[in-house]
Formats: C-alpha cells, structure tokens, sequence
C-alpha cells in the first residue's frame, strides 16, 4: 500500500504535489505501520498558529521572521552540525521526533508552511545546500532553513556558494526546486550515504522509490540499473535500462542505454 502512494505521487503534476504531505508518505516507506496522524496534526498546529500571528502582515521580510519564528524556535527544528551525515536527517517523518535535520529535510518543512497561509516560498537550489525564498520580485526574502532561518544576504549567499564550490551567485539568478526536483534531493541523500558505507541493498531501495515518484528522471532509472547490476539483478536491471528509453530522446543517452543492455546480454548469455 505505501509503494502505492508513493507511486500517486509519480502521478501527479509537479503543482499538485503537497511536499509536506509527500515527504511523510516517502519517510513511511522506512516506519511500516507508522501512525502519521500525531505528526499530520503538528504540522496542522503549526500552520494554524502560524496563519493567527501572521495576520495583517504582508511584508516576505515579516513573513520570512514569523516562519522561522515558528519552526526554529517555537518548534525547536534547526540543522544537526554534530551528526551532519546520520541518515536520519534526510527522514522527514524523523525531524519531528530528533529536531535536526538537513537543509533540503529543513526546507521542505518552511515551505510547506507557508504555502499552507497563503505565502509564496520555494526551496532554493545551492550546490551542497539549500535555501528557502519567501515572497517574490523585488520583496523576495532569503533564509537559511539550516541556521534557524536567519536571513541571507548577499555576502552570506556568498559564502555558501564558495562552500559549495560554486562561483560566486546573485540572488536574481538562483533556480528555485521544483517539488518533485525537492523530493528526490531529499532521498538522493539518503543514498548517497547509503552508498558511501558500502550498503548498496539499501541504496537500491532508496532509488526504487525515487523512480516511483520521479519516474521520468533519466538519471535514478541509470543508476537504479547499475545497483542492480552490482548486486547481480541482471533481470531487473535490463527491465530499469529499458523504463530509461522512456524518458530520453537524447541520442547520445540512448546510445549508451542500448551499449548497456547489449553488455548485459553478453554477460547472461
């Protein structure tokens, strides 16, 4: 049942995607039998308080301090700085019990709230991290989910943008996630990690999801396959390189696609 909602969300316009609602149902997928009722209705609270305090404020400046208002203090959730790369953080569901998590974990949590009283907020795409952006044009406000929401300004976007190895950024060029595009960074580093201590039963778990509710992003069905094929599911694997055809009309892409499924009948033969 919960691959099933997962799958809803492949399904949906990137619009139509609630990413509060979206990422818990992901986060379920690890807690079988999770009541998500008690977190639902946090997250209710919030946005009901939220939406009292904000009246008559229109200002994203004003917007942007009573969000993280809300979550960094009233809700006590910033960024883990001790234990950056615990797995945890990237679990949506588990930042309502643990208070850290990662930027993206951090920001979907900003976002949805205000989206939930009527403020426009979008994440905001930084190699190594991400933002939040309250409000738009001209009374666009950045902050930074991670440190308790603080504001950024051009010299702190800066700053994140060296970290990240990135050149230099200005606040009129940076490209906002797409819901969608947020989910699968969320999960993305979880795998990542997973990857990193040598779990690959666990990576390819975590890349079968994001096929379900990214099911036309060319990269995860290419890198699905290729856990696949490190773990000897030679089946699965050509099944995952032909679900990529799919999803490019790029012919370089599909040369190398059809390269792989060539190799990978050779090894079976």
């Amino acid at each position: 049942m919960m691959v099933d909602l997962i799958q809803q969300i492949g399904l949906l316009d990137d619009s139509a995607i609630l990413l509060d609602e979206a990422a818990l149902q992901i986060a379920a997928a690890d807690h079988l039998g999770v009541d998500l009722g008690p977190t639902r209705a946090q997250i209710g609270a919030m946005a009901a308080r939220l939406a009292v305090q904000g009246q008559g404020f229109t200002g994203a400046v004003h917007c942007a301090r009573l969000l993280a208002d809300a979550i960094a203090h009233g809700g006590a959730m910033t960024g883990d700085t001790a234990d950056y790369d615990n797995p945890a953080n990237a679990d949506f569901l588990a930042l309502f019990r643990r208070r850290r998590g990662l930027p993206v974990t951090l920001a979907i949590l900003y976002v949805a709230l205000a989206r939930r009283v009527g403020w426009q907020a979008e994440p905001i795409n930084l190699p190594g991290h991400v933002l939040v952006r309250v409000g738009g044009g001209a009374d666009a406000t950045l902050i930074d989910p991670f440190a308790n929401g603080v504001t950024v300004d051009k010299i702190g976007l800066a700053i994140l943008a060296q970290r990240g190895g990135a050149a230099p950024l200005s606040a009129d060029h940076l490209q906002p996630l797409g819901n969608r595009a947020t989910l699968v960074r969320l999960v993305s580093n979880q795998a990542t990690r997973a990857r990193s201590v040598g779990d690959i039963e666990r990576a390819l778990v975590l890349y079968e999801r994001m096929t379900l509710f990214a099911p036309t992003y060319t990269a995860l069905w290419w890198e699905r396959a290729r856990l696949e094929q490190l773990l000897g599911k030679l089946g699965p694997a050509r099944a995952s390189l032909a679900a990529m055809i799919e999803t490019t009309h790029d012919k370089a892409v599909l040369a190398r696609i059809r390269a792989a499924l060539a190799a990978l009948a050779r090894s079976n033969s």
